[in-house]
């Protein structure tokens, strides 16, 4: 089968937060977006035909989610990932933003503390926030190029009476994925302390080839305290239409998340959602696969002209995600100065690192979910306005 992601598809004018949002977060138009965690990747052929064949039946009403739903997702993560998944442990929910607020209010009383590893996904930061729990900061250490976990630093934090810690797992920005070694050190820590480790998988099926994702939960014990966190939206590029998974083991944790998704009323979803969900786990695999080699070569490409062209702006190897971390430090900018110089002078829109926490500030997240021609136009458009602002 052959998918053509080079194919331009325009997506003004579609309620597109990535495009039809840009006056509003990079001042106009002209920007060229490549920031917010969506691709420009038509879905899965089967995806779209099993929306289709759903809107043709004129009554959208509550839906249930069907049996078959769930044993697509069984199926697809222990093909994929070596996962056994049993079925009363999964409780549907509608994001995994959602998810998070729900399992830190399920599991932690306010001002105890939730242990979150910077920089990182602003969610992280905010559902903690916005919950009123205690934000812990465990910040990664860069070291010769490479993210690490400081774990000397993380049991300081579990000591400080924390009551969960989210992992995000392969991590958003920074693009590891995790070893074995590393988070079998993270399950003993959390043994130590009684911690919840919750962990946010979204990414994990995209994973550079040499590298192999594990799901913390089949490295954990049987009595380990983990609760997984999935979706086909990232995979599949499917995320405006919300639904997502919790992986839940103890059927004491799974009571108390429903307990708030009921208070919430987060049970529901919508006809599309189900379909979509589904259809993708069913048949999505090739798809995932072409997909995985033309993210591979876009991250060479630009990888390679940085190296070659914008020696400035260094880049963390990925090793996970589609979402690049550029070290921009050697343009020796303030944050602001950066943000506005790649919208202004280079006509990018990224995300700006130091809204990942503090460790991001002299970084920008670039999103090479696009066809290939957008990356060139895009490193062209950064080489000159380097060129054009450093050569003075």
């Amino acid at each position: 089968m052959s998918f053509d992601f080079d194919r331009d598809i325009r997506r003004e004018g579609t309620q597109s937060v990535k495009y039809d949002a840009r006056r509003v977060v990079f001042g106009g138009e002209d920007v060229m977006p490549l920031w917010v965690a969506d691709m420009d990747f038509a879905a899965p052929e089967a995806v779209t035909s099993a929306l289709v064949e759903r809107a043709q039946h004129p009554v959208y009403g509550y839906s249930l989610f069907p049996d078959s739903l769930y044993q697509s997702m069984i199926d697809w993560f222990a093909t994929r990932h070596d996962w056994h998944i049993e079925r009363d442990w999964i409780l549907m929910a509608p994001g995994v933003v959602p998810s998070i607020h729900a399992a830190i209010m399920a599991f932690a009383n306010p001002g105890e503390g939730i242990i979150v590893q910077s920089p990182v996904y602003p969610p992280f930061f905010s559902s903690v926030n916005k919950t009123g729990r205690r934000l812990i900061d465990n910040p990664l250490r860069l070291e010769n190029g490479r993210y690490q976990m400081d774990l000397e630093h993380l049991e300081q934090c579990a000591a400080q009476g924390a009551r969960m810690l989210i992992l995000c797992s392969p991590h958003n920005p920074v693009g590891r994925v995790w070893e074995e070694h590393e988070l079998r050190a993270v399950l003993e820590i959390a043994r130590r302390h009684d911690l919840i480790l919750l962990s946010d998988d979204i990414h994990c099926d995209l994973v550079l080839p040499g590298k192999r994702h594990l799901m913390l939960a089949n490295v954990a014990q049987a009595d380990d305290q983990v609760i997984t966190a999935v979706a086909p939206s990232k995979t599949f590029n499917v995320p405006g239409l919300g639904l997502s998974a919790l992986v839940v083991p103890d059927p004491d944790h799974r009571q108390a998340l429903k307990q708030v998704f009921e208070t919430l009323h987060m049970e529901q979803a919508n006809p599309f959602s189900l379909t979509a969900f589904e259809a993708a786990y069913r048949s999505g695999g090739p798809w995932l696969d072409a997909l995985l080699e033309y993210l591979q070569d876009n991250h060479r490409f630009v990888s390679d002209y940085l190296r070659e062209h914008i020696p400035r702006i260094s880049l963390i190897e990925p090793e996970g995600t589609y979402l690049l971390w550029l070290d921009c430090r050697g343009l020796g900018l303030s944050d602001a100065g950066l943000k506005a110089f790649f919208i202004k002078q280079a006509g990018l829109g990224l995300n700006p690192g130091i809204s990942f926490g503090e460790g991001g500030s002299g970084f920008m997240r670039l999103n090479i979910g696009t066809r290939r021609a957008n990356l060139q136009r895009a490193m062209e458009q950064l080489r000159l306005a380097v060129e054009t602002t450093f050569s003075k």
